[in-house]
């Protein structure tokens, strides 16, 4: 049942992107007020599939949150992505963020409906992961993870120049602002929610295992980018790849190390 609604939902993301598209050629504002609606329908059925694969997980005899596999935290990404849009719907008036966001979103749930290296079955938790930490650890990353989305997208249209499409760059710097702002406190309770649940696992606090390294040097980029704001009063183009190289950072601590470097969060492929 998950999966088809899940499936459901992956088109509803399709169908924003289109709208979008269709917005930008025939510049009706009406087509923009139906995106937000069908935004607020996919996020709704989004958290009802993630509902659905909790209560699927539970009648298998092993529940447990749908947080704890890399098929699920795709999908958990791509609804945190959907979430922040909607915190931060009244700054977001220049649709080309709102797309650029249902495109990445789009492709999160792609890459986990259609990816053969995706494992979709509900599976029983290791030891490891048994834990009341699991929840608060991972939904507080992925919702700094998702606020850096914004952010990101905010630093690379601040050095594209494309009239009456990119909102100016005064807009751009606030909302890049804002979301770091939202995401950089979630990332910090998230890796402090990480080390006490790893003593609880492993014994330890900080084990400098790979994810743990750049989950760190991801949360010193983001702490320069603030430092460098209000204390340096940097803007512009010096902030916006600050903001590029986060979510660059990002995608590696999340993909990369996944992919080629093995060691206690291994689990998460």
């Amino acid at each position: 049942m998950d999966h088809k609604i899940l499936g459901v939902v992956t088109l509803l993301y399709l169908s924003i992107f289109f709208l979008h598209v269709l917005h930008f050629a025939v510049k009706k504002e009406k087509i923009l007020s139906f995106m937000w609606i069908l935004l607020y329908i996919t996020l709704g059925l989004h958290a009802t599939g993630l509902i659905a694969r909790w209560v699927e997980s539970y009648r298998l005899g092993i529940g447990h949150a749908p947080l704890s596999n890399f098929y699920e935290s795709l999908i958990f990404y791509a609804w945190c992505i959907g979430f922040v849009l909607v915190i931060l719907k009244k700054r977001l008036t220049f649709p080309i963020i709102t797309m650029m966001a249902s495109l990445i979103a789009l492709g999160f749930m792609s890459y986990a409906s259609i990816s053969s290296s995706v494992e979709r079955k509900i599976q029983p938790l290791i030891p490891a992961l048994q834990s009341n930490w699991l929840h608060i650890h991972v939904i507080t990353c992925f919702v700094a993870y998702a606020a850096f989305v914004i952010s990101f997208i905010c630093g690379l249209l601040y050095l594209i120049k494309w009239k009456n499409v990119v909102p100016p760059k005064e807009m751009l710097e606030e909302i890049n602002y804002r979301s770091v702002m939202v995401g950089f406190p979630m990332l910090s309770a998230g890796i402090l929610t990480g080390a006490v649940w790893a003593h609880y696992a492993w014994g330890s606090y900080w084990s400098w295992d790979p994810k743990e390294t750049w989950s760190l040097i991801t949360w010193i980029i983001y702490a320069l980018f603030l430092h460098a704001r209000f204390v340096r009063g940097w803007k512009g183009k010096r902030i916006a790849f600050i903001s590029i190289i986060g979510f660059l950072s990002v995608i590696f601590t999340y993909f990369g190390v996944n992919f080629i470097l093995s060691g206690l969060h291994s689990y998460a492929t």
